[in-house]
Order: C-alpha cells, then structure tokens, then sequence
C-alpha cells in the first residue's frame, strides 16, 4: 500500500483505532481518512466522501454496551451494511477489514449482530469483487483501553494502579487474550496481503499470539506490578505475556503516581540504596561514598558483582585471597567503565574525589541475608 494512498479507519478515536492511527502514521502514512460517528459534525456525508476516497478500509467502528438489545444489530449490522453500500454505490473494490468478535459464533445479541456484520461484508466480497478480512478478536489488551466497560485487563490495572479493590468471582475462569500490538500488526500485514486465515468455514482472520489466562492469574499478575514498587521485583521480560502486561500496568498509573521512592540506607559514610531485583537476573543498587571514604574489604565464595562509577573519581583495589599482590583500577565518571569483581578477590572501592561518589553495583543474586556469602578482609 502506497504510503500517500488514502486509508479508512471508522471508530478511529477507540481504543484499537487509536493504536492502529498511531502506528499508521509512526510508519509513515499521510492519508489517514480518520471517522468516528461520535465526534462527527455530518457523519453520513463524511463517511460518503471518505468512502468513495479510500483505497483500503480498516471497519473498527461497533458497539457492544448498548442500552437496549436493538441497538447491537443498528450499531453493529447495519453501520456495516451502510459502509458497504456505500463502496458498491461509488464502484470502489477497496480490500475491506472487519474487526469482529470470537463471540460471532455464540447466541446471544451482540455476538449475533457481529455475525451478521461478518456475512455483509462476505456477501460485498461476492457481489463487488473486493478482498476482505474479518478478525474475529478475542479479549483484546493495551493501552488506551477504557476500563469498567468492555475489558477486564483494562478495569484491573486502572483499579489496582489506582488502589481501588477489584472482584474477581471465578479465579479458574479461563479466557483467550491478544495485545494490541499484535492486533495492530496483522491488521497492517493484512493491508500488505500477509494474513493468516482458518479456512475451516469461511475465511476468518487470525491474530498471533493468543494468550490464555485465568482471572486469577490476571489479578495476582497485575497485584504483583503494584507491590514490585516495593518488592523490587522486576516482572518476567522472558514471558512475552507477562512483558506485555505490564506495560499495559504501567500505562494506566495515575499520572501523579509516576515516580516511587526508594529505602536509602543512609550513615555517616554515604548511603547504598536497592534499586531492582530478579530471582534470576540479579540486583542493581546505587552507592553514594563522600569523599575520602573506604567501602567493601570483603569478598564471596559464588557471588560476582560489576561496579560503574557515574559520578566522581574511585579506585577499586583487589586481593586475591591467600596472596600478598594488590591489583587497582582508577575509574572515573569521565570514561564509564565496568570493572568485575570477581568471586575469591577481597576487594574496596575508594572515593579519591572532592565531591560524592555515585556507583552502580550489580550482584548476580539478590542479598539473602541467610546466606550473605560475604566475607570481611582487609584489601
């Protein structure tokens, strides 16, 4: 798709249009037909125009809170069957994508009116001999997602960011869930012609990854990126759903809320203040030494650390334990680098400035105060 050529986007201003307008326009595209009935002065007449423009079609635009059960079928039906009618009327044989629910194939009324809206546009497909995609989505998460209405990841982070209680009533309930991003992902490679398709009975769109999830996990994962402010803890960068949960957490902190502070263990000398911790990843912590201080002469049997001086002027000294011959390095905020400090070497650093000393320390193991596995000994 030519990045100048024209691109319908109705429900442009929900929570997948958003997404998708922003990643259109991050990748460079600059004819972005941008509808949404709610904030439209004359919708019939923009949504005529934009219709007859646009080279491609992405249909987002649905509704599934409505206050009566006739209004799924006017919001879901029949705003498609008017899009659709108004392609044929104009002649134009866009590709037309359909964001539809997993819910289609359930009686009740929403997921019959997304069923319905799924056969309009096989049936425009058919007579008006235009390529389509319909996505049928399971629960989708993100950012800009509005909580308390329609998504249960949304209404947990803003809850449990916000301190307010959520309800879980089955914990074991199961439920299938894709991230926004993916989302947004294969419905571009569906504009490229890249798609995956269930073939099964008719040609319904896939989105990969799924992810399956209970709600209980859902809230004891969610609870967990609150309490890591004071754990800690980092979450699980290797678990792709975890990753992306909670960067979806943080996109619903209070903007108020953003920043947390940390324990310094403050005396006379300065201060050492945890920053992270992993299980298995380690922990990061920030040393603060005044000048002419003297910290460390200890050393480990299994526990290694790396320091990086950020700020001020060091030397770190080593003693391999058993021997007599000391080894320095002189470090300096003016050339930043990492020094190991290898298991079986006593070792100190020394602040040789004139004004605070600012290290960061990485141990290959959080501190167990069960197992310190340090050892005091003179340099």
């Amino acid at each position: 798709m030519d990045k100048q050529s024209p691109i319908l986007i109705t429900g442009a201003l929900g929570f997948i249009g958003k997404n998708l307008t922003a990643h259109l326009t991050n990748q460079g595209y600059t004819n972005l037909l941008l509808f949404d009935i709610a904030y439209s002065e004359n919708p019939e007449q923009e949504l005529a125009t934009f219709a007859k423009e646009a080279k491609f079609v992405f249909h987002l635009a649905g509704i599934n809170r409505p206050q009566s059960n006739e209004a799924f079928y006017s919001g879901n039906r029949d705003s498609t069957t008017e899009l659709l009618e108004l392609l044929s009327k104009f002649g134009n044989k866009a590709p037309v994508l359909l964001s539809s629910s997993t819910q289609a194939t359930l009686d009740n009324d929403y997921g019959k009116s997304k069923a319905q809206a799924e056969q309009a546009v096989y049936s425009h497909s058919s007579t008006n001999g235009s390529p389509v995609y319909v996505f049928r989505l399971p629960g989708v998460f993100g950012k800009w997602c509005r909580p308390n209405y329609n998504s249960v990841v949304a209404t947990f982070c803003h809850n449990i960011a916000s301190g307010l209680p959520i309800e879980v009533r089955d914990p074991a309930y199961s439920l299938p869930l894709v991230y926004i991003d993916d989302v947004v992902r294969c419905f571009t490679d569906a504009m490229e012609g890249k798609v995956a398709q269930d073939r099964s009975t008719q040609p319904v769109c896939l989105v990969n990854p799924v992810y399956q999830t209970t709600l209980g996990k859902l809230a004891e994962l969610i609870s967990s990126f609150r309490q890591s402010r004071t754990t800690l803890a980092v979450p699980n960068m290797a678990d792709e759903f975890e990753k992306k949960l909670y960067s979806t957490y943080l996109s619903y902190i209070p903007s108020t809320h953003f920043s947390y502070n940390l324990k310094m263990n403050c005396d006379n000398r300065g201060s050492f203040t945890e920053f992270l911790r992993t299980p298995d990843r380690g922990q990061v912590s920030i040393n603060i030494s005044k000048p002419g201080v003297v910290k460390g002469n200890h050393w480990h049997h299994t526990k290694n650390e790396k320091f990086l001086v950020v700020k001020g002027e060091a030397i770190i000294r080593f003693r391999q334990i058993g021997t007599s011959m000391v080894t320095e390095y002189r470090v300096s905020d003016k050339i930043l680098q990492v020094v190991d400090i290898p298991t079986g070497y006593t070792h100190n650093i020394e602040n040789v400035g004139k004004e605070d000393l600012i290290t960061v320390m990485w141990a290959n193991e959080p501190f167990d105060p069960e197992n310190p596995d340090t050892f005091f000994e003179m340099v």
